[in-house]
């Protein structure tokens, strides 16, 4: 195995993907973990992170749907989603270039 910090800057920041694009953000990380889990040193740790917090976002923006009917709960809960979607990646992929451990809060763990 192989130590490779850019590449896990990469697979955090990939997230931002969707911004430009629907389901880019979930679909890249998801590869290059998997291509890359056996080679590189800590990429399966920093890749299950990743994927657990994708997964625990969907679910949370699904249950924000009803609560839009009550008193707009739902819309703030898509507003503080969004500043995860947003802000996390952007701080883990600083941990990785450091040789930090990953840090998802409010992240289930699925796998």
């Amino acid at each position: 195995m192989k130590k490779n910090n850019q590449l896990l800057v990469l697979t955090h920041l990939s997230q931002l993907l969707d911004l430009v694009t629907v389901i880019g953000g979930f679909l890249v990380p998801l590869i290059l973990w998997l291509t890359n889990k056996d080679k590189v040193y800590t990429m399966d740790e920093h890749g299950k992170s990743i994927i657990n917090f994708r997964i625990s976002m969907i679910i949370y923006m699904i249950i924000c749907i009803p609560l839009v009917l009550f008193f707009g709960l739902g819309l703030l809960g898509f507003f503080i989603i969004g500043v995860f979607y947003f802000i996390f990646p952007i701080i883990n992929a600083v941990k990785a270039s450091n040789g930090e451990h990953p840090n998802y809060p409010f992240s289930l763990k699925f796998i």
